[in-house]
């Protein structure tokens, strides 16, 4: 068990992220209490029979009484409102942080709401599943994971030490990064990869010549992984392009110019040119097991996991 970090935590918002918090904070015995507030009272109920807290209100102003540590949990078009709502029950010296995989859009939102007394540190932990709510939620979700943390100039750094010692005792691995930077980032590991696979399933439902039950019986060739990716949480997605929008258009243009180039090696018949890019992508996935952010297992070891 690890030391007591936080007093009490607030959780506002109980989805995937939210509820793995709640059962690797209980389990690592970081805090007293956990209190937990969402906007659906039907969600709200689920994590309690879950048992996922210590206490449980829709009101979130509620919640965040007397909590050491805020960890605001929600679609990203929706910080700048958690924020607004909170702002007048935070106690002074709190730390308020986020998991939003957009971080110059959250701190434009929620910064104007939050009191000077609390010390604000974005953050993000690149963890997650097509999943969604708090039964998707568990406690290994962020074990050898990186989270990002991008505070403002002037944060306090012992608030920031704090938080990061949090993080590690979640099993993350830790970052820092200014938070523009983190979102062109993001923009190509993540939100490019989404935007992506949401278009070539798109794609695929739309052929008239390839029949749905054809796409789906012979999906193992590569089309299911991109299924995986384009079922997550349509809310989630929707609010990172429009809140990372300038980063992620960057990223389509130069993927747009890169795949007019494979396109035109394909019409010419340019082997070398093909060969030199696949042998180059293929180093690009050995580094990536190489730095422990994949496993070297048929089916990405996912089969293996889910048996764990």
């Amino acid at each position: 068990m690890s030391d007591i970090l936080f007093e009490k935590i607030a959780l506002i918002g109980i989805g995937l992220i939210g509820s793995s918090l709640a059962r690797v904070i209980r389990r690592e015995g970081l805090t007293n209490h956990i209190a937990i507030s969402t906007r659906s009272e039907q969600t709200l109920e689920e994590a309690r029979q879950l048992g996922l807290g210590d206490s449980y209100s829709i009101d979130a102003k509620e919640v965040v009484l007397d909590a050491d540590l805020v960890i605001i949990s929600v679609p990203v078009g929706s910080s700048g409102a958690a924020a607004e709502q909170i702002a007048p029950a935070l106690k002074a010296g709190a730390i308020v942080t986020d998991v939003g995989s957009t971080k110059a859009s959250v701190i434009g939102q929620m910064l104007p709401f939050l009191p000077k007394n609390v010390h604000f540190i974005p953050g993000h932990p690149i963890a997650g599943t097509e999943k969604s709510g708090p039964s998707a939620g568990f406690a290994e979700l962020f074990r050898g994971r990186w989270c990002i943390l991008t505070p403002l100039p002037g944060t306090d750094q012992n608030a920031v030490e704090r938080l990061g010692r949090f993080w590690e005792a979640c099993g993350s691995r830790l970052d820092t990064m200014d938070p523009n930077h983190h979102d062109k980032v993001l923009a190509i590991v993540s939100h490019l990869p989404h935007i992506i696979a949401y278009n070539i399933v798109g794609t695929a439902d739309d052929l008239e010549t390839v029949t749905e039950s054809e796409v789906i019986k012979y999906s193992a060739s590569g089309f299911r992984d991109f299924t995986r990716l384009a079922a997550s949480d349509p809310v989630m997605w929707r609010d990172i392009c429009l809140h990372n929008k300038d980063a992620i258009l960057e990223m389509l243009a130069r993927f747009s110019e890169d795949l007019s180039s494979l396109q035109r090696a394909i019409r010419w018949g340019d082997g070398d040119k093909l060969f030199e890019m696949f042998t180059h992508t293929r180093d690009v996935r050995r580094s990536i097991i190489e730095a422990g952010q994949e496993v070297d297992l048929p089916d990405f070891g996912r089969q293996a996991a889910n048996k764990n």
